[in-house]
């Protein structure tokens, strides 16, 4: 991790706490003059903000996942579908994912009737 000011640090730690992802409301809250622009501040920190929000993503994944056990319990509670899309976008980009199994099956006993084999035919010769 690249060494950072401590207007850097601030500004990452506002970013993702008071400001609530809020550049410009985390630059004010850093100290940064209201004439600087955004990027000059974002660009060196893509990574950390990149790297944070990862984080909060993953902080909040319980949540989430509560906010979908809570719908099962209550499923006609105001904005239920709401809560399971946000919940469910939350979960997918933490890193849980729905598991997919693709049941292969077929009936208990049966038969494969093939096409009869074909045998070369012996009169049939190109050598000569």
């Amino acid at each position: 991790m690249a060494d950072l000011t401590e207007k850097q640090q601030i500004f990452l730690d506002a970013l993702v706490g008071e400001s609530r992802g809020s550049i410009r409301g985390a630059m004010t809250v850093a100290g940064y003059s209201p004439n600087t622009k955004t990027h000059e501040v974002v660009e060196p920190l893509k990574d950390q903000i990149l790297e944070r929000a990862g984080l909060l993503l993953a902080m909040n994944a319980p949540r989430a996942t509560f906010s979908m056990i809570d719908v099962l319990a209550d499923p006609g509670a105001m904005g239920a579908r709401n809560a399971v899309s946000a919940a469910s976008q939350i979960l997918d980009r933490a890193g849980i994912v729905k598991r997919e199994q693709i049941d292969i099956s077929g009936p208990e006993s049966g038969i494969f009737i093939l096409p009869p084999k074909q045998s070369p035919d012996i009169n049939d010769d190109d050598s000569q």
